[in-house]
């Protein structure tokens, strides 16, 4: 029996992050030297590694039993929790009936794009799941490149929807950012949601790492700045490290009753429903409380403290820029100032960069700049600084929380010493593609002569 795969499913290639994720496993068990046993510095893979709120927990199992179907939008109980969540902590006055419920932010994108028309504008870089989906919608799309500091400009958005001609144009806005770190704050929302009002631009603003601002009083919702344009993807995988839970919720805007009832079919026809015990579990999750409240804290701050230190690290390193993240947990190293001599040994690609610096002797996981929407010679790369411990970091940054510099060193170094090392090790393979590339230029000077 002959099976045919359908040309849009064969053209879609599995997320690099997860492509990598197996891909090192394999070679760990495959590598023949001892002083590997470690297996790799995981900077590849961005997933909150601390515990799942204890409330969560609790809740999960206590509901164990709800074995029904739950309503399409989601249980009543969540969608009123998931409100008074956006009241307290974003200032937004979303009434429960505009919040639909979904198996993870991923999925609900995808939905929205599927029943949203129109052509996609995708700042870049870019989180390596959009393009995949708008590839497979078959939809239209642009690349918008950040500036500098890492965002969009106002200007540079006007400037491609006066060439864009669909009858409307879809921003993927995330903030913060991944791969970055940025923060787009109440100033860049405002420049931005001008223009989108102006030229009849809808947003789809991605706000899950919402509350990973180190500074949460910056952030803003684009839902506060644009509530008529604007759907707010938001859920439980970054805030509080349960991505394993799949549940997240879109936000609808104002006066778009038709809109939710067509997407309701779409959600039905897809899945039905999110899991009935994990929505209830959610409930826990979004409610307002001092134990949830100290975990968000406490979660930001280490998350803040180890960024620090690794864009510190990576800027000691001769040659390497990096930008310091205002919120997530990853930031962009840019090698490019290494280029001629990445390509004198023939890693001509970011592909080809990731590649090399997994084998032996480095062990070094990364995110390169093409699986980030941005040109395959660019050698960007993606850092995800959150290869250690969650539960151990936790319960040390409560027990002595790290106040002085030197003791904000010694704490990333004792307990994440993964992220230390990792870096170092990053270091040593410029060093040596450095000596590599000096020694083919003296190898080519020797034969000419």
């Amino acid at each position: 029996m002959k099976f045919v795969v359908d040309q849009q499913v064969e053209d879609i290639e599995l997320p690099e992050n997860l492509k990598l994720n197996t891909f090192l496993q394999e070679f760990h068990s495959d590598c023949p030297h001892p002083e590997c046993s470690f297996g790799y510095y995981g900077f590849a893979f961005g997933q909150s590694p601390f515990p799942v709120p204890s409330a969560i927990q609790k809740a999960l199992i206590e509901n164990a039993d709800k074995g029904a179907y739950a309503p399409v939008q989601g249980i009543p109980e969540l969608r009123e929790a998931i409100s008074k969540y956006n009241k307290h902590y974003f200032d937004l006055d979303i009434a429960p009936e505009r919040i639909y419920v979904g198996p993870g932010t991923k999925e609900l994108i995808f939905n929205l794009l599927e029943i949203l028309h129109g052509t996609v504008i995708l700042p870049t870089p870019a989180w390596l799941g959009y393009l995949p989906q708008i590839r497979f919608l078959k939809k239209n799309y642009h690349m918008l490149p950040a500036r500098a500091n890492g965002k969009i400009s106002a200007q540079d958005l006007k400037k491609l929807s006066l060439r864009l001609h669909d009858r409307q144009k879809i921003l993927i806005l995330n903030n913060p950012h991944n791969p970055t770190g940025v923060v787009y704050d109440r100033l860049d929302l405002e420049e931005i949601a001008d223009v989108c009002k102006e030229q009849g631009i809808t947003v789809i603003s991605d706000e899950i790492y919402a509350q990973t601002t180190f500074n949460f009083s910056k952030f803003v919702s684009m839902a506060k700045i644009y509530p008529e344009g604007t759907f707010v993807t938001n859920g439980l995988s970054k805030s509080h490290a349960a991505g394993g839970y799949r549940l997240g919720y879109v936000i609808f805007p104002q006066h778009a009753l038709e809109l939710r009832r067509q997407f309701k079919k779409i959600l039905a026809t897809e899945y039905t429903a999110v899991s009935t015990p994990i929505q209830h579990a959610a409930v826990a999750g979004f409610k307002i409380s001092s134990e949830i409240e100290e975990y968000f804290q406490t979660t930001r701050n280490i998350h803040q403290l180890i960024a620090e230190y690794t864009c510190h690290a990576l800027n000691q390193i001769d040659g390497v820029k990096a930008v310091k993240p205002e919120g997530t947990f990853y930031l962009l190293a840019d090698f490019n100032s290494f280029a001629t001599e990445l390509q004198k040994l023939r890693i001509d690609t970011s592909q080809k960069l990731s590649e090399a610096l997994i084998v032996h002797p480095y062990h070094t996981a990364i995110v390169g700049g093409d699986s980030l929407v941005l040109e395959r010679n660019d050698y960007r790369a993606r850092i995800a600084y959150v290869d250690y411990n969650g539960k151990d970091v936790y319960e040390h940054y409560q027990n002595k929380t790290p106040k002085t510099n030197s003791e904000k060193i010694e704490f990333v170094e004792m307990y994440a010493p993964k992220v230390a090392c990792g870096i170092k090790m990053i270091e040593r393979f410029f060093d040596d593609v450095k000596r590599k590339a000096a020694c083919e230029e003296f190898g080519k000077i020797s034969v000419n002569a």
